[in-house]
């Protein structure tokens, strides 16, 4: 299940936080509780995703994208994510999580966020989102706007751009298995 009230909690904790600007680094303190573990007693890997949303949602409210989202009935979508999990998060860690907004183009935002217990980084995550609207995606550009934004966009740094070529060549829709080739045996167990 989704957790609303920290989702809650943690608009209201930004409320009183000066505004940003979209590139910006906002940081977020959660609480791994004892219903985000794995069957290994760990972070589960889901959670850490939808804790990375929480930390989102307050960059955005930082930012003015909530008060843009609610004002043009627009809405948030994540396209596309790539998790590197390094350190394991266990029950009652304390968790600050940093968010940014590191570039955009005609599609999509790119935000990189990250998870550190006790100055050790856990986690990073490098999020392809949109914004949407009945229309369609919103183009960034137009969001960019909206938010006060002048100039171009940031250039992203070398790694985020080579997997941003790399998910352009990822076919889509997915493909199915790869054709056997004749005469194959599959190995016995």
């Amino acid at each position: 299940m989704y957790p609303f009230f920290r989702f809650a909690w943690q608009l209201w904790s930004v409320r009183s936080l000066a505004p940003m600007a979209i590139t910006d680094e906002h940081v977020s303190h959660h609480l791994c509780m004892p219903w985000d573990l794995d069957g290994f007693l760990e972070l589960n890997n889901g959670r850490t995703l939808t804790l990375y949303d929480l930390g989102r949602f307050g960059a955005g409210a930082r930012v003015g994208l909530s008060s843009v989202l609610r004002q043009r009935r627009w809405g948030l979508a994540v396209a596309g994510c790539s998790v590197r999990y390094r350190k394991r998060v266990t029950a009652l860690q304390r968790i600050e999580m940093r968010t940014r907004c590191i570039s955009w183009d005609a599609r999509f935002i790119y935000i990189v966020q990250s998870m550190w217990v006790g100055g050790t980084c856990t986690s990073e995550a490098l999020m392809r989102t949109a914004v949407t609207s009945r229309a369609g995606t919103v183009p960034p550009s137009e969001v960019m706007d909206a938010l006060g934004w002048e100039g171009p966009a940031p250039e992203p740094p070398a790694w985020v751009a080579a997997w941003i070529e790399a998910e352009g060549t990822r076919p889509w829709p997915p493909q199915g298995p790869a054709a056997v080739p004749e005469g194959h045996v599959p190995p016995t167990v």
